[in-house]
């Protein structure tokens, strides 16, 4: 992979795996593994990240304003190991900051947490791609309406981020259907998750689809194929939508990962 000598901000919408599975070397998470160890390689390194992660969800637009966090293990059920992961880095104040501005600049209801934990859709996929846990970091929850439109609404007002050297991350999984995961042997065929992945990829790569037309397929998503088969419950995949938001009109997504994860396909997008 080669690096865009990019200044600005990076979008990406990803799988932060099952758990802390990925860091327990759990072996259908190796291409996963691989792929956010390898990412950071592709870009500049970013003076922070904003994550949005698929664990968190308020009322209204939260964000993780204190100048340092602790972990949220937000799993169970694992390896005591697992509950010993580290992941020191900073909080990201100052970015907070700007993030609240431009929100209330747009009328979307925002305040801050200071006393919740970093949680793994973080912490998982950071400790991959960006051990040293060097550069200050925040969470954004999403909304617990669960409303795609809410979400993309949110991604828009913060566009003007992206002219910054930030990396957002939106933290989730293309499948998440949790009764249909596999970790046994090979990846079985799955018209339904196929149908859904290629809907998505259509979606946010189709450079022929007008802004308007991606934001009616996002926010229409329950009318996929596969949709609610990948999807029960929407919290995975809505962190892309802030990042379809964020990316505004004039840019178009690119595939930087397709393959399978816990036996089933997902794929990750970089605007």
């Amino acid at each position: 992979m080669t690096v865009t000598n990019n200044p600005k901000g990076t979008l990406l919408y990803c799988s932060h795996g099952g758990g802390p599975l990925p860091i327990l070397g759990e072996k259908t998470h190796g291409a996963m593994v691989k792929f956010m160890k390898e990412f950071p390689a592709t870009i500049n390194k970013p003076e922070a990240i904003l994550v949005i992660s698929a664990h968190w969800e308020e009322q209204t637009a939260t964000l993780l304003g204190a100048p340092k966090h602790d972990l949220l293990y937000d799993y169970y059920g694992f390896p005591e190991e697992a509950y010993t992961i580290t992941y020191p880095a900073p909080g990201a104040p100052e970015l907070v900051a700007k993030i609240q501005q431009l929100l209330s600049q747009h009328n979307i209801d925002n305040q801050t947490n200071h006393e919740r934990g970093f949680d793994h859709g973080l912490f998982i996929p950071l400790k991959l791609a960006y051990p040293a846990a060097d550069i200050p970091c925040t969470q954004l929850a999403l909304l617990n309406s669960l409303d795609p439109a809410a979400h993309l609404a949110v991604g828009a007002a913060l566009t003007e981020l992206m002219k910054e050297n930030i990396l957002v991350i939106g933290s989730g999984f293309s499948f998440h259907n949790m009764s249909a995961f596999s970790g046994n042997g090979p990846n079985p065929p799955d018209e339904a998750n196929d149908s859904f992945q290629d809907w998505l990829i259509t979606t946010c790569t189709d450079e022929r689809l007008s802004q308007t037309e991606q934001e009616q397929r996002l926010t229409q998503w329950e009318q996929a194929p596969g949709a609610r088969y990948c999807h029960p419950r929407e919290e995975h995949l809505l962190p892309l939508h802030v990042c379809a938001g964020m990316a505004g009109k004039d840019t178009v997504a690119k595939v930087i990962f397709d393959d399978y994860i816990l036996g089933k396909r997902s794929v990750a997008l970089q605007w």
